[in-house]
């Protein structure tokens, strides 16, 4: 046996390997960086078509992941492997996959849906599958949405799809509903025109349609006024919490007395016992 002839061809094989090896992992890092500048160009092509941002980060998901895919099979073919059968093989594994998680094709499909009939869109503050927030991103298997307490929320694409739906950015304004509580004194009329001033100074509350201020209903304590003045998306919480200030401070300025329950209690004489205050709502 000849030690050194067979040194000589390890040593050859294990030379030939390496810089193969090398150059599947130069051919990677270059492929990567022609895969993502392409993806910039893309994506500054569809801005300048003024494509909507939605299916613009839709459309390159689907595109970075396919391109390395391409990537890796063309480095396994720098290294002679067979990709026929590599992509044969690919193949079966992703039927294979697709039996066993179902729930990821499920989630590709019904991504492909929201793109296609757009119940939403990227920036849209919306409620889908209990959770409420603006949407950051429709990915190719989850929807990124990021909540009003800035929690990043990812959501299964199908569970949205097949779940209620609410955009509130659909429509321009939206109508902010609160409640008011009036004692049983107080005169209902008063208390209407005296909100509807206040309310009409709050900013960003819209003249058209104009604010709401209607008895809703009764209950023991007295008349409840619903007070619904209409705002823009972006000033809704602001709009609510300038309202509620409103209420407090015009019933206050007014000196309403502070509503209370009243119940009459038959016997052998008839009295009205008061129960403790309730706040202003």
């Amino acid at each position: 046996m000849n030690f050194n002839q067979i040194g000589q061809v390890a040593i050859q094989l294990l030379t030939e390997f390496g810089l193969k090896l090398l150059g599947a992992i130069l051919l990677w890092i270059v492929g990567q960086k022609l895969i993502d500048f392409g993806l910039r160009l893309l994506r500054r092509a569809f801005r300048t078509q003024h494509v909507d941002p939605t299916i613009v980060t839709y459309l390159l998901n689907i595109i970075s992941v396919t391109l390395r895919i391409v990537l890796i099979v063309a480095i396994l073919g720098f290294f002679g492997i067979e990709t026929t059968s590599f992509a044969a093989l690919l193949a079966a594994v992703g039927i294979a996959i697709g039996a066993a998680w179902g729930g990821l094709l499920a989630n590709f499909a019904a991504g492909a849906f929201l793109i296609i009939f757009r119940p939403f869109k990227v920036g849209d503050f919306i409620t889908a599958a209990d959770v409420t927030g603006t949407v950051v991103e429709i990915g190719i298997f989850t929807t990124s949405i990021n909540t009003p307490d800035n929690v990043m929320t990812i959501v299964g694409n199908n569970k949205i799809f097949a779940d209620n739906i609410q955009n509130f950015s659909a429509n321009s304004y939206r109508r902010v509903d609160l409640v008011a509580q009036l004692h049983h004194d107080v005169d209902h009329n008063h208390a209407i025109n005296l909100l509807k001033a206040k309310i009409s100074q709050i900013p960003n509350v819209l003249t058209n349609p104009v604010p709401d201020v209607e008895i809703l209903e009764f209950n023991l304590a007295g008349p409840v006024l619903a007070v619904r003045p209409y705002t823009n998306n972006e000033h809704y919480w602001q709009v609510y919490f300038d309202t509620n200030k409103a209420i407090r401070e015009s019933f206050g300025e007014a000196g309403y007395p502070v509503p209370e329950h009243r119940y009459a209690v038959s016997g052998s004489s008839h009295t009205d016992t008061a129960m403790p205050p309730i706040a202003y709502q």
